[in-house]
């Protein structure tokens, strides 16, 4: 901390100008979140970002405008509100609060639900994805819950709702769906998981139920797959996530969380205060909190409608394939993610034994482009891919432009030395594999050996790498 003071205008610009050095959030096409919204809801935003949401009683305005959206949320998800009846659900900073609330509203229940049975209580699990978001493993190791994950397979890179099912047991809280896959926005089947699970809860006597983390593709499958049933009209998909900062269409810093009944959110996880002027029920991890992006989703809701949101969507689904088209024209990548699922491309190389997406990645940045590169989970680290999430400020002009830049690396790469491209990982791969051969014979790796030896040598590096994006 400086010992004197500077004036305003002084530290002002001495930010700014450090500021200049991070990357433009409009070309970070790594992120999901929310790069871009209206100057209306700009000054909106501004005009509430001293209020502290916490602080019902003195704004209770702001308070009522969080319940509208929980019960446009809710409805949006068709959760079966009776007429009157307001809908269960809470706003989060995103969707990894909401996630742990949903996680202890589960295992709150299936303790009390063990304890009437006079059974052990002490080991709960949950079953999802090796595919799920980091907070998923948070949660189970903040909160002391077993996580059993569904291995990954080459060609197949969602939860396996068959593998899922057999993995559930007595003291399996819930099964986690995805709903929009954050390594290749492919949806995960949440109709046939609710009829494999119908089916072994009545085999066995138990209610194991179902959540769908819907944290990008929540926003997205109303409105573009309306006849997809994945959530509320599922009888066992008890809760639902979903990223207001996302698809939601407002700044970073909101999410929400929203059950099928009050009868599936416990009671006693429900806190009562007072001390803010009047009886206040709470259900969040944190105390404090801003009203700003609040009524952003407010705004986004009522301005946009769903025939607004319809709109935005499918124009993001249609630049998304317009860049698969571009990559697959180069006639050098596989894409990996599907047509239905969140508007994203995650392509992998055919041939990485001239360089890696890692490079590509790397080679991109000088353009301003950030483009991520990552492998994929067990069972399939030998993939390596680049990720490009489409969102609303995404244009087909910019579409146009990353495939041109794209050709441009891979055109660069190509007229590079091949020796040097291929460098020490290589070298040293190729060493391995002819010590090796036991038997003295031309050591001749497949492509897919040479792909898994390659990808192993990049994680490594890449794990070395101190800055990244999540």
């Amino acid at each position: 901390m400086p010992k004197n003071s500077m004036p305003k205008e002084a530290a002002y610009q001495v930010i700014t100008d450090e500021l200049m050095l991070d990357g433009n959030p409009r070309l970070n096409l790594a992120s999901f979140v929310t790069t871009w919204m209206e100057p209306e809801c700009d000054k909106l935003m501004m005009a509430s970002i001293n209020k502290n949401y916490v602080d019902m009683d003195e704004y209770p305005v702001t308070t009522e405008l969080q319940n509208r959206c929980v019960n446009m949320i809710a409805n949006l998800f068709n959760a079966p509100i009776g007429s009157g009846e307001a809908a269960v659900g809470v706003g989060t900073v995103g969707s990894s609060e909401a996630i742990m609330l949903a996680g202890l509203a589960f295992k709150r229940k299936w303790q009390q639900k063990m304890k009437s049975q006079g059974k052990p209580y002490d080991k709960p699990n949950i079953v999802t994805g090796a595919n799920v978001q980091v907070c998923w493993e948070k949660f189970a190791r903040y909160f002391e819950v077993e996580l059993k994950e569904v291995k990954l397979k080459e060609g197949y890179y969602v939860m396996d709702p068959v593998k899922a099912v057999e993995m559930v047991d007595e003291n399996t809280i819930c099964v986690a769906a995805i709903l929009g896959s954050t390594l290749t926005g492919e949806f995960e089947n949440v109709k046939l998981l609710n009829e494999l699970l119908t089916k072994k809860n009545t085999e066995t006597g138990w209610d194991t139920p179902i959540h769908v983390d819907a944290a990008s593709g929540g926003f997205i499958a109303p409105f573009v797959y309306p006849q997809l049933e994945w959530d509320f009209r599922l009888p066992l998909v008890k809760s639902i996530n979903v990223s207001g900062h996302k698809y939601g269409l407002v700044y970073a810093g909101i999410g929400w969380v929203v059950w099928r009944s009050k009868e599936d959110l416990p009671d006693d996880l429900v806190f009562h205060i007072n001390y803010l002027g009047s009886d206040q029920p709470t259900f969040t991890l944190n105390f404090s909190k801003g009203s700003s992006q609040i009524l952003a989703q407010y705004y986004q809701l009522i301005r946009l409608g769903f025939e607004g949101y319809k709109s935005i969507m499918e124009n993001c689904i249609g630049n998304a394939l317009i860049l698969k088209e571009g990559i697959e024209k180069t006639g050098r990548f596989e894409v990996l993610s599907k047509d239905v699922g969140v508007p994203l491309v995650a392509f992998a190389l055919k041939d990485s034994t001239k360089y890696t997406v890692f490079q590509i990645s790397d080679a991109l940045r000088k353009f301003g482009w950030i483009v991520p590169a990552y492998t994929m989970p067990a069972d399939a680290e030998h993939i390596a891919v680049l990720r490009v999430v489409v969102r609303e400020d995404f244009s087909c002009s910019l579409a146009e432009r990353l495939i041109s830049h794209i050709q441009e690396v891979l055109k660069e790469l190509d007229s590079l030395p091949s020796r040097i491209v291929k460098d020490s990982h290589v070298v040293a791969v190729a060493k391995e594999v002819v010590e090796e051969n036991k038997d003295g014979e031309a050591a001749k790796m497949s492509d897919r050996k040479i792909q898994e030896k390659v990808t192993k040598q990049w994680r490594h590096y890449v794990k070395t790498k101190k800055t990244g994006v999540c």
